[in-house]
């Protein structure tokens, strides 16, 4: 056990406010204690496991924590009629979670997607078109397919963060095939959930989190942790713009944290 001696720089406290942080860090409870132990700043585990299937131009299975999501991009010649001859490419996507992905049975989604899903997969479309040129991509489309294997939290960021990889991935098979001489990606894109517990911030939440939190965001950011959308929803009560200043700073570092991620995955 860490004593308030040992714990200060040097044994020998410089200020109150260094006593206060350490208090703050060491001795003051928190509410709410993670499932998993984790610190309220800490990621889950994540990695990517590039060319998961053999078909499409990229693909990955993406993990989080216990949240698995196959994401897939492929490619085809042609736009919506909304952008022919218009000279720009298009990305759009589809997202769904798979019959056994969680506790019980969720039947699949056939003939009407859930208000749900359609909310989710106009997020995800929305934020892999911001790490895109548009017109340096030409008139061709990206499909990118979001297929949540296993559910625990965090289903919809991890899909945008996975797909993002799976996306270098396609583009790569462009400039390879000699249909692109550059890519067109402009910006490298991640997304976290954070929330508030009792209070109290949390970065990354798992399912049981997710369900108690009062408060939960989904943040999109590209690399230079520029903001591509904010989701936040008071589940109970309100938040001040201290406690959201708060999340953003948690979001802000696990972004750079995944954004490293990513770059280490292409990298293999």
């Amino acid at each position: 056990m860490m004593s308030l001696h040992s714990g200060l720089k040097g044994g020998n406290p410089s200020s109150m406010t260094e006593v206060s942080l350490f208090l703050q860090r060491f001795i003051t409870p928190m509410a709410w204690q993670r499932p998993d132990n984790r610190q309220p700043d800490e990621l889950r585990p994540i990695k990517f496991e590039r060319k998961f299937t053999r078909y499409a131009a990229g693909s990955v299975l993406a993990h989080c924590g216990n949240t698995q999501v196959i994401c897939t991009a492929s490619v085809s010649e042609g736009v919506p009629p909304f952008l022919r001859d218009s000279g720009q490419g298009w990305l759009t996507a589809e997202y769904r979670m798979l019959p056994g992905a969680t506790h019980t049975r969720k039947s699949r989604e056939t003939m009407k997607l859930s208000g749900r899903t359609q909310e989710i997969q106009r997020l995800i479309g929305r934020s892999l078109r911001a790490a895109l040129d548009m017109e340096a991509l030409g008139e061709r489309t990206i499909t990118i397919d979001a297929d949540v294997l296993q559910a625990d939290g965090g289903t919809r960021t991890t899909a945008i963060t996975g797909a993002y990889v799976a996306l270098e991935d396609a583009i790569a098979c462009l400039i390879a095939a000699g249909e692109l001489t550059a890519s067109p990606i402009r910006h490298q894109i991640a997304a976290i959930s954070v929330g508030l517990l009792q209070g109290d911030p949390f970065l990354d939440l798992n399912y049981p989190e997710d369900f108690a939190a009062d408060i939960d965001f989904n943040v999109v950011l590209n690399e230079k942790l520029e903001l591509i959308e904010v989701q936040g929803t008071a589940e109970a009560g309100s938040f001040n713009r201290a406690q959201l200043n708060h999340m953003l700073d948690y979001a802000e570092k696990g972004g750079r944290e995944i954004f490293q991620l990513q770059r280490n995955a292409l990298a293999e």
